[in-house]
């Protein structure tokens, strides 16, 4: 069985119960600060899977209704399924002015006809008495096209699971949302647990972005005040072969389990056929005893050691079935009432198992979205839980393997998972310039806080909403650029990924920023990932527990020390200097090698050699106009050396040859030449 020491990722928590508690509206605290936003017209809701979103509508929409003009309110839901969370909710009896109250015959997730479903949209702008409608998000997309835009006005759209929407000129939910935002008075309530999406396509423009008040309420706030939960472990499992013969290494049947089994289609699919797959697993697990038909067939499967399991299986495509099971998922009130769900494209987003410790996912997601959405599912706060666990297995290359890049591609789409979830879900820190603190006159600071020689004020309201507010959502963009993901490998310099890289996805996300702000909001995604990526310890080597350190003990930590740059470096004194020669993304690059043995990470390693100098154009481009030019400014006018031991000096002149050849390709007629004035 893997050990918590196998895991990458292991944070702590608090149990402040602070994200649990309710107020004296009946409010969580992510609610009510939601609520204290309720006044602008395009409000969008960035929060974690359990943190309360949909509740959070309901006090936004009714208060819209009564007191901000809104005389209507539409919520569109990914899939009906989900729907059944705006279902009617009782919220005066907690001290709020009013119920949320939806008709029956306005309740789309629950009709059947699609063609009546329409009908109902339609209906309810005409309506006097009818004030709220529930839809999909299909739904929402048929019903716009029988309407005018105009017929928005003074209506609320909510569009649960946000980031099903996107900035193409294909989208029909991005074009629905820009519709209501520039052709009608209508209000917009967009909510999100993963304000990203997979294929690395924006979500909105960032023009429309940004006339969007946020909200966001993180991950981090949303564990650390639970009040039972204690611990989040993420962890990988690397095999060879097939994953059936591997599973028994790491599945817990003693934990409540939610295995989700790979796409037929993926390169980690056994090819036996995913009700084959389902079978063994259900082996592995154990022998069958029963089935209990009258819910679809869960199984009751009785361990080596004696232990009867109830287990579901979401893999059946028969509809009547299928039905039968997710109507007893829906019912369970009890612990006992499931054991393990086998799953494949369900059980991610919506899906609520509060029971739920562990998510064993078998293949590397393509998405970072469903990535999240699955870990969503096992940290929900539940009494008799204290650790919850993602555990993802991959399958490693071998040598006589045709696929042995795409295997390697997958090791790297691990790697920006890995380090994707530690930063959203790790405590965050606050970082303050030398003038900041000389100009203080308290000199108290959080515990929390790192002043930083060199680190540039903030000195827009921009910059400080994307610092405070969205850096997640930039290092979501970030770990989704191409030419990040392949710097994370280790061939490209510090350098070139710190001053090159980052300021080009940062410029593509906020193309608003001028070139000062830019370098302000790369400083603090440096340090924040770089900080948030390693143990602080004191001057014995001891980790710290920030969770329980408070002012009066801070003095007998000695040096507070983090490993930067291989050598032990005193964190009260961090230099911007010394953090712009730091890859961010190295450790987590070298925890998972040490995971793979020593033949497996030759073939990853040589496989990424053979690929050290494949530079693509745009980034051939961004090092000709600067670091290039810049070195051959410094070297009087001399070239850098492709055969240099210096492999950052080896990169520039990779790129000076790649931007030749392309031009003598153009004199030749067989290419284009890359305009070089643009960075």
């Amino acid at each position: 069985m893997q050990s918590i020491n196998d895991n990458i990722v292991d944070i702590k928590y608090q149990q402040t119960g602070t994200s649990s508690t309710t107020n004296s509206l009946g409010m969580r605290e992510m609610q009510a600060k939601a609520y204290e936003a309720r006044n602008n017209r395009f409000l969008l809701i960035k929060a974690p899977p359990a943190s309360g979103k949909s509740r959070a509508l309901m006090f936004i929409a009714l208060d819209k209704l009564k007191n901000q003009g809104i005389k209507k309110v539409v919520v569109a839901v990914p899939e009906k399924s989900i729907g059944r969370s705006f279902q009617n909710t009782s919220l005066m009896k907690f001290g709020f002015f009013a119920d949320w109250r939806v008709a029956p015959y306005f309740n789309l997730c629950d009709a059947s006809n699609e063609s009546d479903k329409a009908k109902r949209f339609v209906e309810v702008f005409h309506q006097d008495g009818c004030k709220i409608l529930v839809c999909a998000h299909a739904t929402l997309r048929n019903g716009m096209k029988e309407i005018n835009d105009e017929e928005f006005n003074d209506c609320l759209l909510a569009i649960d699971e946000f980031h099903h929407t996107s900035a193409d000129v294909n989208s029909g939910l991005g074009d629905i949302v820009r519709r209501v935002m520039n052709n009608s008075t209508g209000h917009i309530v967009a909510m999100t647990g993963s304000y990203f999406r997979g294929d690395g396509v924006p979500v909105l423009r960032a023009e429309d972005e940004a006339r969007f008040y946020p909200v966001t309420y993180n991950y981090y706030q949303q564990l650390n005040g639970y009040r039972y939960l204690k611990n989040l472990v993420l962890g990988y499992h690397f095999y060879h072969g097939s994953y059936l013969d591997h599973i028994a290494e790491v599945l817990d049947t003693h934990k409540k389990t939610i295995i989700h089994i790979p796409s037929v289609n993926s390169r980690a699919s056994s090819g036996l056929g995913k009700y084959t797959e389902t079978d063994e697993i259900i082996k592995t697990i154990g022998t069958v005893e029963s089935r209990d038909y009258n819910n679809g067939g869960i199984y009751h499967v009785r361990t080596k050691d004696g232990r009867l399991l109830k287990v579901a299986d979401l893999v059946e495509d028969h509809a009547e079935t299928r039905n039968l099971v997710q109507g007893y998922l829906q019912r369970m009130k009890k612990r006992e009432d499931m054991d393990i769900i086998i799953a494949l494209g369900t059980a991610k987003e919506g899906f609520d198992w509060q029971w739920c410790e562990e998510c064993l996912t078998i293949g590397v997601r393509g998405s970072l979205t469903e990535v999240v959405q699955i870990i969503g599912r096992c940290t929900r706060d539940c009494e008799g839980k204290e650790t919850a666990t993602f555990i993802n297995m991959i399958g490693m290359p071998d040598a006589d393997q045709p696929d042995v890049k795409v295997a390697v591609n997958d090791f790297l789409k691990a790697i920006t998972a890995s380090l994707l979830m530690e930063q959203v879900m790790a405590p965050s820190w606050n970082f303050k310039t030398v003038a900041d603190v000389d100009s203080d006159d308290s000199n108290e600071m959080d515990i929390r806080t790192l002043v930083v020689e060199g680190l540039k004020p903030l000195s827009s309201e921009k910059t400080r909403l994307i610092v405070e507010e969205q850096l997640d959502d930039l290092k979501a963009s970030v770990l989704q650029d191409d030419l990040v993901v392949k710097a994370i490998s280790g061939n490209t310099t510090a350098e070139t990924i710190t001053k090159v890289l980052l300021p080009k996805v940062i410029r593509e996300k906020y193309p608003d920023l001028n070139d000062e702000e830019v370098e302000q909001v790369r400083q603090r995604f440096l340090l924040d990932t770089i900080v948030k990526g390693n143990n602080i310890v004191d001057d014995k080597g001891e980790p710290i527990d920030f969770n329980i350190t408070t002012d009066d003990t801070r003095e007998s930590e000695g040096n507070r020390l983090i490993a930067l740059a291989n050598r032990m470096i005193n964190i009260d004194k961090l230099n911007i200097n010394l953090i712009d020669t730091i890859n961010p993304f190295q450790r987590a690059y070298e925890m998972l090698s040490k995971k793979v043995d020593k033949q497996t990470l030759k073939i990853i390693q040589d496989t990424l050699a053979e690929q050290q100098f494949d530079i693509s154009v745009e980034q051939a481009v961004i090092l000709f106009n600067g670091p290039y030019k810049q070195w051959v400014e410094e070297h009087d006018g001399r070239r850098p050396d492709i055969n240099d031991p210096d492999p950052k000096v080896r990169e520039l002149a990779a790129a000076f040859q790649k931007l030749k050849n392309l031009k003598i390709r153009k004199m030749m007629g067989l290419e284009y030449e890359p305009d070089m004035t643009k960075a």
